[in-house]
């Protein structure tokens, strides 16, 4: 039988490109010793803190009524523009305008008692120089004076007594004025109408409680978010840091601000700390709306073109591997050779050198390098390949079956 060269060709030839691509990639992985790497690199580190908050005027004033009543009218709606002293309601004015007229009449009535007390003063007067003459000439007793001049000093105080009478009735009007007064109600700032809690017709109790009718935000262009950031974070937010937040409302926008007060009172919910932590931010175009849920970045620290190492890098350890090491020399990686932070350099003969560093701020992947011998692009053990390669095969290894018995197929 005769047998042609050509499949024998491409056969060998099949074979030594594996052959080829195994050796190639067996010395790659030498190379390299095993490890999964990645490289010292220069940028910016940026330290932040993540908190979640709402949106709310920087000051919002609650206007209630003083006085109870049915609402007359209403002058004021949701999102309506009010300045300073505006009237925005009315309680019907009806029962209080009559009590200010009965306390008009009463002060009136206080004011004439005077008067009457005046004359009578005046009749008390003559009569005691009446008896007082009288009693030089011996038409009358001792006695008949001393009455005289009794009834002249009761009348003396009768005036006192009923001038404070008059006091007391300007101090009732006054009051029932200022309550007929209290009927109006002003917006005591300037602002927008956040909210209206009443309508005409409506009646108002203030007997226990100061109802509330508005809710007026002082000025809309001038927001804040009222964050609550945990105890394990509260340690590196200070005031005057920058913050970036977005909302629901504008997906892909972030918004700017800055931190303007980090309040001490602790807040407990389920055994979690939180503090409150207040970022003012400018609202020029009225966007953001009180209430809104924001998800707040504040930047704690920032450093610009400075040597970073990967914090994988920083927690990367031989001894840690499992033992597999691709054939390279790890040297010595017990705490034996050194506390501290320290990064391992992969050498170009595949071998780990040890390298004591100092860091400084960090981000979710990357630290300041502060000190260390290391250089822009050493590269640095992050991981075993071969660590990586059992780990992914035992995650797509299949379940074994538990128990003695047997599995047959038919």
């Amino acid at each position: 039988m005769k047998i042609t060269s050509r499949p024998i060709a491409l056969t060998v030839g099949t074979l030594l490109l594996a052959a080829s691509g195994y050796a190639y990639f067996r010395y790659q992985d030498r190379d390299a010793g095993g490890f999964i790497t990645e490289n010292v690199e220069r940028g910016a580190v940026v330290a932040t803190v993540t908190a979640s908050g709402i949106v709310n005027p920087v000051t919002t004033v609650q206007v209630g009524t003083y006085v109870s009543g049915p609402i007359k009218a209403i002058y004021a709606n949701f999102n309506s523009r009010v300045t300073k002293g505006q009237l925005v309601a009315k309680i019907d004015p009806a029962p209080f305008q009559v009590k200010v007229a009965s306390a008009e009449a009463a002060v009136a009535n206080a004011k004439a008692k005077v008067v009457k007390d005046r004359a009578d003063l005046a009749f008390k007067k003559l009569s005691y120089e009446r008896s007082r003459q009288l009693l030089e000439k011996k038409f009358i007793s001792q006695n008949d004076l001393d009455t005289a001049k009794s009834n002249l000093d009761q009348a003396a105080a009768q005036i006192t007594v009923d001038e404070a009478g008059v006091q007391q009735a300007e101090a009732d009007l006054g009051a029932a004025r200022i309550n007929l007064s209290y009927t109006e109600i002003t917006s005591p700032v300037d602002g927008f109408v956040v909210s209206r809690n009443v309508d005409v017709g409506q009646t108002v109790a203030a007997s226990f409680q100061t109802p509330t009718l508005f809710l007026i935000a002082q000025d809309l262009t001038k927001m804040q978010v009222d964050t609550a950031v945990s105890e394990s974070d509260i340690g590196g937010v200070q005031t005057e840091q920058p913050v970036t937040f977005h909302v629901d409302a504008y997906p892909g926008k972030d918004f700017r601000g800055k931190v303007v007060q980090v309040r001490n009172a602790p807040t407990t919910v389920q055994n979690v700390v939180t503090y409150d932590v207040v970022v003012g931010v400018d609202n020029p175009n009225l966007e953001l709306r009180p209430g809104m849920t924001a998800t707040v970045t504040v930047t704690t620290a920032r450093k610009d073109d400075v040597l970073k190492v990967s914090l994988r890098a920083l927690r990367f350890r031989p001894d840690r591997q499992g033992g597999e090491q691709g054939g390279a020399s790890a040297g010595p990686a017990t705490p034996r050779a050194g506390r501290g932070p320290a990064v391992y350099v992969v050498e170009p003969d595949g071998n780990l050198k040890r390298v004591a560093v100092q860091t400084g701020v960090r981000d979710d992947r990357y630290t300041e390098l502060l000190s260390g011998d290391l250089k822009e692009k050493d590269v640095l053990a992050v991981g075993s390949k071969r660590a990586e390669t059992t780990a992914t095969a035992a995650q797509q290894r299949p379940p074994s079956f538990a128990g003695g018995g047997r599995r047959g197929f038919h």
